[in-house]
């Protein structure tokens, strides 16, 4: 009985720490960008890996209305840190918030009918977002790895030499080891480049020593949520992108444990989703969507029970408690979080590229598709002012790369693909009836 729950209890911990450097990476990026204070950093990151939790408990407490009731947890995703930075940049951290909670109530409304919309998101669309998304943060790695926009050892060789040796451990990470050991790269690598860091004086420990041990998550900590129409739209893209990625992972699940997926089933799934987005947007947390990296982890160890994830979620809302665990993750260098950047964010491109790869490449049109929309996405990160003499009204679409990009793919998409099929159905079911 005491090595079967030493079993549950040790496996909880191995999926803790496959998605531990994901979850809290992406609060650290977004409150690093935003100009966040420790405290505030601290309280971020804490309310992050509680609400990693909670979403996953929702996702896997299968009910009436929601939850999947599959092995799945659930973190912030990745997608989500480019818009977040641009918006809060442009808007305010209010706007972030009251973005997320749009987007949380839009995934709630279409989490029944989403199976019938998926037409308009097919891999052509899906892939060149998420691969926008992946090329508009690099600068915000690069800009790390040289020490942080404004930082007065900026370029430094020390802060280069720090991120490239980050980077290269990572690297050989990656090439010597396999299985439980590669999915935590990362986090080994962020431990790492922050103890070297240390010895080079680059580590200051006070924000740890002013943390708390005890904190309870507090709704608007950030202030009451304002919504805005371009960061609205921007965070229902980013939703939509997260419920077509969850949908890979509920059905590799599915086929893992065995369970056939009903559209109930989905559309529960993405209900849990969506209530992880309002809560996220009450508790100043972040957009959860499904972690792959932990059905690698299922597929690897073989033990499929819902168990092991329940243990993972109350033990990263434990750790959610206690802002001083948190605070450990706020002193890493902006140089050693640069290294581990470049190969997270260039892994969003990939990922966006391996998306594209189920694309049919010899059709004119979808190469049409993903050439204007990348092009579009990344031409106006690169030259914001281009449309700055239009209309507030057309501004709203066009501030923002990942937006223009999006609807760029989506409109295309509609054009070349569903509009044209249409028709030639149209075609075809007209000359059938003549030959009748």
């Amino acid at each position: 009985m005491i090595n079967g729950k030493f079993k549950v209890f040790s496996l909880g911990i191995q999926h803790v720490l496959a998605m531990y450097a994901g979850a809290i990476i992406v609060p650290l990026i977004v409150g690093g960008a935003l100009g966040l204070t420790a405290e505030q950093l601290t309280y971020l990151v804490s309310i992050d890996i509680f609400m990693c939790g909670l979403a996953t408990l929702l996702q896997v407490w299968k009910n009436k209305f929601f939850g999947i009731g599959l092995p799945v947890v659930l973190g912030c995703t990745f997608t989500a840190v480019g818009p977040m930075i641009a918006i809060g940049t442009e808007y305010g951290i209010s706007s972030i918030y009251g973005a997320i909670l749009a987007s949380g109530l839009f995934v709630i409304l279409i989490s029944t009918v989403f199976g019938k919309l998926a037409k308009f998101f097919p891999p052509v669309v899906t892939g060149s977002v998420v691969t926008i998304i992946g090329i508009t943060l690099i600068p915000v790695a690069m800009n790390n790895m040289a020490g942080g926009q404004g930082s007065p050892d900026f370029g430094s060789i020390s802060n280069i030499g720090l991120a490239f040796g980050v980077l290269l451990f990572i690297i050989l990470l990656y090439r010597f080891f396999t299985g439980f050991i590669r999915s935590i790269s990362i986090l080994i690598g962020l431990l790492a480049g922050t103890a070297a860091a240390a010895f080079m004086g680059k580590v200051d420990i006070q924000p740890v020593y002013e943390a708390s041990w005890f904190q309870v998550g507090k709704p608007f900590y950030f202030g009451t949520p304002t919504f805005e129409i371009a960061p609205i739209l921007t965070m229902i893209l980013v939703a939509i992108v997260s419920m077509v990625e969850s949908t890979g992972v509920y059905y590799a699940l599915g086929d893992l444990t065995k369970q056939k997926i009903t559209k109930e089933d989905l559309a529960k799934g993405y209900r849990a989703e969506g209530v992880a987005y309002l809560l996220g947007g009450i508790f100043n947390a972040f957009p959860y969507t499904a972690y792959s990296q932990n059905v690698g982890l299922i597929s690897l160890s073989g033990v499929k029970s819902k168990n092991v994830i329940y243990t993972a979620a109350g033990m990263l809302m434990i750790l959610g408690l206690v802002p001083k665990i948190a605070a450990f993750t706020t002193i890493i260098p902006e140089a050693v979080l640069g290294g581990a950047m470049v190969a997270m964010f260039g892994m969003v491109i990939a990922y966006g590229i391996k998306m594209l790869s189920q694309v049919e490449f010899a059709s004119q049109e979808n190469l049409l598709i993903i050439a204007c929309s990348v092009g579009m996405g990344l031409g106006v990160t690169a030259v914001p002012d281009m449309f700055a003499n239009l209309p507030e009204s057309v501004k709203i679409l066009t501030n923002n790369g990942i937006v223009a990009g999006s609807l760029t793919a989506i409109l295309l998409n509609i054009l070349f693909n569903i509009v044209r099929k249409e028709k030639k159905s149209g075609i075809v079911a007209l000359n059938g009836k003549h030959a009748s």
